[in-house]
This record gives structure tokens, C-alpha cells and sequence, in this order.
């Protein structure tokens, strides 16, 4: 059974930056594509970014490019979301996930088949 655990998140002012991490136990992240989502009160989750397997594929939402970088390190079972010029509509609740490779677009959370226990991200002065 693959178990996700996120870490990194915290209270940080608008333009400042957090890096998350996405650490694996139980089986190796190496064969799962990974996603992060995040979900802010009272709205629905969201797809954030994604990458592949390899690393070599990433995709970001609108709202994040140019700001948030995903990276994995397979040697360490980790992924991570570089998160610069962190924005106060960037607080939420953020998740990693992963699943199988899949035909499925990478924001489409039911398609993710693991999931962590989120971590809280706020952005605020």
C-alpha cells in the first residue's frame, strides 16, 4: 500500500515562498504519475500541477504558472511544489496524489488513486 505524507506547509506573507514535499513509505513513487491539489474553504478541490513518472512531463494550472515548480527525486521517494510569489488566494489545504499512468487528465482527482492527509497553506500579512 502506498502511503503519501505531505510537509512544508505554513503561514507565510504575500510574495514569500514555501516549498512542499510529498514523501512516499510503503511502495516506491517511481511507477506513479504524481499530482498536487489544493482546497480552500467552501470551494471544490483543484488541480494544481502534475508530473510524470520520469519527470519529465509537468503541467501547471493557469493560476500558478511562472510561480509553482514540481520536482521529484525518485532516489528519495519524494516530490516536491516550489511555491514563489505566493499570492493570499494560494491558501488552502494542499494534497499530493498519485496514480497509474492514465489517459485521464492529469487534474482529474477521482483518476488519483492515492492520497495524503493534506497540508494547511496560508497566505497572509
Amino acid at each position: 500500500q502506498l502511503q503519501l505524507v505531505e510537509s512544508g506547509g505554513g503561514l507565510v506573507q504575500p510574495g514569500g515562498s514555501l516549498r512542499l514535499s510529498c514523501t512516499a513509505s510503503g511502495l516506491t513513487l517511481r511507477p506513479y504519475a504524481i499530482g498536487w491539489f489544493r482546497q480552500a474553504p467552501g470551494k471544490e478541490r483543484e488541480g494544481v500541477s502534475r508530473i510524470s513518472t520520469s519527470g519529465g512531463s509537468t503541467n501547471y494550472a493557469d493560476s500558478v504558472k511562472g510561480r509553482f515548480t514540481i520536482s521529484r527525486d525518485n532516489a528519495k521517494n519524494t516530490v516536491y511544489l516550489q511555491m514563489n510569489s505566493l499570492k493570499p488566494e494560494d491558501t488552502a489545504v494542499y494534497y499530493c496524489a498519485a496514480r497509474s499512468p492514465s489517459f485521464a487528465q492529469w487534474y482529474a482527482a477521482t483518476s488519483y488513486a492515492y492520497w495524503g492527509q493534506g497540508t494547511q497553506v496560508t497566505v497572509s500579512s
